[in-house]
């Protein structure tokens, strides 16, 4: 999945200059400008986990990759020493489309979808033999699931191949989270510890029924194939009927789970998350879409071991490669406001400095008055950007201009998004601050 078909040995080269030239023997300037916008499109990829997508003139798919990183992975093909095979890729590509993904094991999984529906010209081929991890599902009343390298004629249910068996544990580990299974290779006695752990529904001992298993396995296929819009439909439905019935306790796993695949699938999060951003650009009279999101949380108890908090969304999901902490220096005791104005000085001085790009919107933890301290340093650094405020209690949204708070309805689309932004920013603070308590006591 990652990689180009036959390995050469590198020949120093500027990939850009060697493109420019292989283009220009028939298009000119045409090829120079189309050149240059795909140049200024990789520079501003987002520092996030995710698949690119590179296409030629024809709109057609040539190659598919994954990243922890797009804008570093994407960079190195617009870099030095590169092997004349990569240069003859770019040289081909008119445009790359990107999407995103939480982290890189699940890039994993959405860049062997993708190869699979395209088979891109310039991806690997990778065997079904032993050399490539595979997801297998025996052939059970009560199947296990579990990575392995060899397909075997067993009746079982093998997905892949994949490129890393380390990523791909690490999403299984994920998915499992809200979608339990086996995993041991032949079924015990007696409950493991994955029982206990909420991870496997615990065939061994009776504690699920041969159809809701089967339920749980059909549902973790439709993941790994991609194919998880279908599965929130379907999910969505069953938990309407059963809040409909009263049957809130089946409802509430069933949101649960909904809300896990909309963490999973980068293809359900551009398809719910497009909408939420819209809603937020009009309620808060903004000029463009707000895809970049920071926002900021204060943690301390007793004013001991403050820190603050930034989270980054983009495009209505969590970048955590662009999460960062602060440790508070300047404030003795409790005082919020004061830890408000030194986190948000620290982040935007820094940005100056470095010139990196500016987020469309800003969301700080509070009130009015909290919003007010954050936008008097924006305006001390001479920053006028985008800022709102949410309130803990009855969650009133604060913005600059505005005399009173906007009251949005519970179910606005825009108030789950700046929910989900709040709580991250809140949970990434909280988690932090724990470590600085944890570090004290230990003395280290």
């Amino acid at each position: 999945m990652g990689g180009i078909r036959k390995r050469e040995t590198n020949a120093p080269r500027t990939a850009l200059r060697s493109i420019s030239k292989l283009r220009e023997r028939g298009d000119g300037i045409e090829a120079k400008e189309a050149m240059d916008k795909l140049r200024n499109k990789i520079l501003s990829m987002p520092d996030t986990a995710g698949v690119y997508i590179m296409k030629d003139n024809a709109g057609r798919v040539i190659y598919v990759g994954k990243a922890n990183s797009l804008k570093k992975r994407l960079r190195s093909y617009i870099g030095r020493d590169l092997s004349s095979k990569t240069v003859a890729l770019m040289s081909h590509v008119a445009d790359i489309e990107f999407e995103l993904c939480p982290t890189e094991s699940l890039a994993l999984l959405r860049e062997a979808n993708l190869i699979n529906k395209y088979q891109p010209k310039y991806n690997i081929v990778l065997p079904d033999d032993r050399s490539f991890p595979m997801v297998k599902i025996t052939n059970e009343d009560f199947p296990a699931i579990f990575v392995t390298r060899k397909k075997e004629n067993d009746g079982a249910w093998y997905l892949g191949p994949y490129t890393s068996a380390n990523l791909l544990r690490e999403a299984l580990k994920i998915i499992r989270r809200s979608f339990p299974f086996r995993s041991c290779r032949k079924l015990p006695k007696k409950a493991c510890i994955y029982y206990r752990l909420n991870l496997s529904p615990a065939p061994c001992i009776g504690k699920i029924s041969k159809k809701a298993y089967a339920n749980i396995i059909e549902d973790i296929i439709l993941i790994l194939e991609g194919k998880a819009e279908s599965l929130i439909k379907r999910l969505s439905a069953q938990m309407q009927k059963n809040s409909r019935e009263l049957k809130y306790e089946k409802a509430a796993r069933l949101r649960d789970q909904i809300l896990a695949l909309n963490d999973i699938s980068a293809a359900q999060t551009n398809y719910s998350g497009h909408g939420e951003l819209e809603d937020l650009k009009r309620l808060l009279c903004l000029s463009h879409l707000p895809e970049r999101i920071e926002a900021f949380d204060i943690s301390n108890i007793q004013g001991k071991e403050a820190c603050g908090s930034m989270v980054s969304f983009y495009k209505g999901l969590a970048d955590k490669n662009n999460y960062r902490r602060f440790r508070i220096k300047t404030v003795k005791g409790i005082n919020d406001y004061k830890m408000i104005s030194e986190v948000v000085r620290r982040r935007y001085s820094r940005i100056i400095e470095e010139k990196l790009p500016l987020p469309d919107l800003i969301l700080i933890d509070g009130g009015k008055a909290h919003l007010s301290v954050a936008r008097k340093e924006l305006a001390a650094l001479g920053l006028n950007l985008p800022i709102a405020s949410i309130a803990k209690e009855r969650e009133n949204i604060y913005t600059k201009g505005r005399l009173g708070p906007i009251k949005l309805k519970s179910d606005t689309p825009a108030l789950n998004l700046i929910r989900r932004v709040r709580d991250e920013a809140h949970r990434f603070a909280v988690s932090y601050h724990h470590l600085l308590h944890r570090k004290k006591i230990l003395g280290r």
